[in-house]
């Protein structure tokens, strides 16, 4: 009798620890560094994010979670973009415990990094992960290894079956056809990226996710070892729709922290001293107010991808520039049978690609209102890869017409920050005739493709420069996307005084 009361107090207890410690909402800083040192100039730095802008979205179009029984390789989506690196710090809980700093990214679906030894191939000119990012030297006494018939590796193999995964481990026949292979360690995995590869195995292990103490501890948690990779130092921490991605390891631990996350990100027009405070990430926090600010989010509902499940897909209605409505192609409002059409949200990619038709009649609008008025900067748009550019003689800008996206879903329509699509900075000197200095505005938007094509995936996505200054929340429990206009630079500081 007494050896059962103990137990029942034991059982309350650690119900009671549990619900305390992950009832309420978390708040983590996302760290956003700007290089100079590898981007000397403006247009340096705007031609290589819009380059992987680019690449980025191709592969949310063309990438799939390939069989190995068809192609021997699997494709994810690409890490940030250059200029729009926001990283998560974790730290493995080994002897010493080991910092890591990882890119957030809502466009994958695994927690990966680099272990020693670790082999980075054409990664010259990118960040040094011995000095930004350490490798980590994994403790293999207490780290576990991942069984080959575990749903995890089926999960980082693309859903290859148990059997297949354990012949690769090399488990015997006999064994595969009696089910005793768990002994057997998953094999290791191969991701291609649009510039970028890496092979990685899967590990368990606990980590702990610093924020005020006591630290959100996550123990046997599943995230690939990377001991080579091709142009990709740094790790990435998946915030997907999949289940090795951080939100839905975070679900198994608690719903309410892994069902419901949001950011909000810093507005930086690429100017290193507008990001010293953090961007926002929210684990958990339902919608609320927040000092004398009151969350009122504009919902989208999410559109499922049979080919991407772990995409975050919307459906965009159309876009307004100023005055003219400009409706979106059917399927960009919708995702097929086959996994076309959508719009991605996405924080790993810097800036919006749309079709090249609704692009087309965005730009049609820019160059009716603008260029009236302004020169085409042509030279500007070949150093940056963004088009189009205009040139301003003084320090008056003719009216910039307003942008608002309209998303699939009423009262669904987000209207756009001027500076979230347009930027305008100092021509470094080529701009004009005469070689003077001089201003220069662009637009923030690019294109992507031909909405004719076929089986190509979403064909558009949406950029984290375009989410600069809102609160952007992915609701799992209720399958939406919300956004809201927020002061990000001092959120951070309100939702802490809470």
């Amino acid at each position: 009798m007494a050896s059962s009361l103990r137990l029942f107090v034991l059982l309350l207890f650690i119900a009671h620890h549990f619900s305390t410690s992950f009832s309420a909402p978390i708040f983590l800083p996302l760290t956003h560094s700007l290089s100079t040192s590898r981007f000397n100039t403006t247009h340096h730095l705007l031609k290589s994010a819009s380059a992987r802008s680019a690449a980025r979205s191709l592969h949310h179009r063309l990438g799939r979670h390939l069989s190995h029984r068809s192609s021997g390789r699997r494709q994810v989506s690409l890490p940030l973009s250059p200029g729009s690196d926001y990283t998560l710090s974790f730290t493995l809980d080994s002897h010493p415990p080991q910092s890591i700093s990882l890119f957030m990214d809502t466009g994958s679906d695994l927690v990966w990094f680099p272990c020693a030894p670790f082999d980075c191939i054409l990664c010259e000119g990118k960040p040094n992960p011995n000095r930004r990012n350490p490798v980590v030297a994994l403790n293999r006494s207490s780290t576990s290894t991942v069984s080959c018939k575990s749903p995890a590796c089926a999960a980082a193999h693309s859903s290859l079956s148990s059997s297949d995964l354990c012949a690769a481990a090399r488990c015997p026949l006999e064994s595969i056809e009696i089910s005793d292979c768990a002994s057997f360690s998953c094999p290791p995995f191969y991701y291609a990226y649009g510039d970028g590869s890496f092979i990685a195995t899967l590990y368990r292990h606990s980590v702990s996710i610093p924020t005020s103490p006591p630290a959100l501890v996550l123990r046997n948690f599943t995230f690939g070892c990377a001991h080579s990779a091709l142009g990709e130092p740094v790790g990435v921490a998946g915030f997907g729709r999949g289940s090795l991605s951080l939100p839905a390891q975070l679900a198994r631990l608690s719903p309410q922290l892994g069902n419901r996350f949001s950011y909000c990100l810093v507005s930086h027009s690429f100017e290193p001293d507008r990001v010293l405070r953090p961007s926002p990430l929210i684990l958990g926090r339902k919608e609320k107010v927040i000092g004398n600010e009151e969350a009122e989010f504009v919902y989208t509902e999410m559109l499922d991808n049979p080919k991407h499940p772990y995409f975050y897909c919307v459906g965009l209605q159309g876009i307004t520039v100023g005055r003219k409505h400009i409706l979106a192609a059917e399927n960009l409002r919708t995702v097929d049978g086959r996994g076309n059409g959508g719009m991605v949200v996405d924080s790993g990619t810097t800036f919006t690609m749309l079709p090249a038709g609704l692009y087309g009649s965005v730009v049609a609008e820019f160059e009716r209102r603008l260029g009236r008025v302004h020169k085409r900067a042509t030279e500007v748009e070949d150093k940056t890869g963004l088009s189009p550019c205009f040139h301003f003689d003084n320090d008056t800008i003719a009216s910039v017409p307003t942008v608002t996206l309209h998303f699939v879903g009423q009262g669904s329509s987000v209207v756009l920050p001027r500076r979230n699509y347009f930027y305008d900075f100092t021509d470094g000197g080529n701009g004009g005739s005469s070689g003077r200095r001089s201003r220069v505005g662009c637009l923030m938007l690019m294109s992507g493709w031909d909405e004719a094509e076929a089986d190509g995936g979403p064909v558009a996505t949406l950029g984290n420069y375009q989410q600069q200054g809102f609160e952007v929340v992915y609701d799992l429990e209720k399958r939406r996307v919300g956004f809201a206009r927020r002061r990000c630079s001092t959120l951070w500081d309100s939702l802490n005084q809470h």
